[in-house]
C-alpha cells in the first residue's frame, strides 16, 4: 500500500467524492419524492443539496491547496 493512500490530501480527497456521491443520490431521491407529489419535501431537500454544493467548492479548493503544500 503507498503511504500518500492515507495522507491528509487523500483522505480528504475521498470526503470530497463521497460528498458529490451523496448529493447525487440525494437529487434521485429527491426528483422520486417530488414525483409522488412532495413538493414541500422536494423543495427542503434541495435547499439542503444548495449548502452541499456551495461547500463542495470551498473543499474542493482547500484540497487543491493542501495537494499543492505536498507537491512542494
Amino acid at each position: 500500500m503507498p503511504p500518500h493512500e492515507y495522507s491528509l490530501p487523500d483522505v480528504l480527497e475521498r470526503m470530497y467524492h463521497n460528498q458529490l456521491a451523496l448529493e447525487a443520490a440525494l437529487m434521485e431521491l429527491t426528483l422520486v419524492v417530488e414525483s409522488q407529489g412532495h413538493a414541500d419535501a422536494g423543495d427542503n431537500i434541495r435547499t439542503a443539496l444548495e449548502t452541499i454544493g456551495e461547500n463542495a467548492g470551498h473543499i474542493n479548493q482547500g484540497f487543491a491547496r493542501l495537494k499543492a503544500q505536498g507537491a512542494q
